[in-house]
């Protein structure tokens, strides 16, 4: 049987400890011949030993550096600058239109040549100091509001004094003037201005639907009759057309 020293048995319990405490695992791997001969271990024995030691070592090694987790890298992407536009814009306050007269309301429909004119000299040799500028021949005042109504020019042979037409693209119009030069079916429109003749009308063929022949006469109670009544209803309704005459 083979005597182990004192110091041989401290060499195997320094062995021993790193094994199970597994610090130093990598001195016991790595022994080399010569320390196994000097601590009395035969050669294969510590071959073995080496062989193992270095196996679990690595493999313990490699299952630890898989399991850990590599941080995660947090990128950030930069948030757009938020753009605010601002628009200006001038906000129309919305054109009221009033609305054609119903099919059974339409005595006739007829086909004119419509001009649009003023109360000025242009039109009627007429200046702003003459005393019956701005009046027709029925002797109310010129008017235009596309709303409600306006007054217009035509030959009483065709369409009497106060007769009401509605004119597509300028609404409705009671004849309550008359012009030399407006014969036959011809219609002449009133417009404030010389501009808003030439911008908003010229001369035109058109067909305009008679709701009401006239009686040979217009008043201005009339007329205020029937803009209240447009402005109210958007139309002319039928009592409304039976009181005006």
């Amino acid at each position: 049987m083979i005597r182990i020293s004192v110091w041989q048995r401290i060499l195997i319990c320094v062995f021993l400890i790193g094994v199970v405490i597994g610090d130093n695992k990598s001195y016991a791997a790595s022994m080399s011949y010569a320390e196994c001969s000097f601590a009395g271990m035969p050669a294969n024995i510590c071959y073995q030993q080496q062989q193992y030691y270095a196996r679990n070592t690595n493999t313990k090694n490699i299952a630890t550096i898989s399991t850990v987790k590599q941080p995660t890298k947090q990128v950030t992407k930069p948030t757009a600058n938020k753009v605010t536009t601002q628009t200006t814009s001038k906000v129309k306050a919305p054109v009221v239109t009033v609305s054609a007269p119903n099919q059974e309301q339409v005595i006739r429909t007829v086909k004119v040549v419509a001009t649009g004119y003023t109360a000025g000299y242009e039109s009627t040799g007429k200046k702003p100091s003459h005393p019956e500028y701005g009046v027709t021949y029925s002797g109310v005042k010129v008017k235009r509001d596309k709303n409600k109504i306006s007054t217009i020019a035509a030959d009483p042979k065709v369409f009497p004094l106060g007769s009401i037409l509605y004119i597509p693209g300028y609404g409705y119009g009671v004849v309550a003037d008359t012009g030399s030069a407006i014969k036959g079916r011809k219609i002449d429109l009133y417009f404030a201005t010389t501009k808003q003749v030439y911008k908003e009308w010229g001369k035109k063929s058109v067909e305009v639907q008679v709701i009401r022949r006239g009686n040979g006469k217009c008043t201005e109670k009339m007329l205020r009759s029937l803009g209240q009544a447009i402005e109210t209803y958007k139309s002319l309704p039928s009592f409304v057309l039976e009181k005006s005459i």
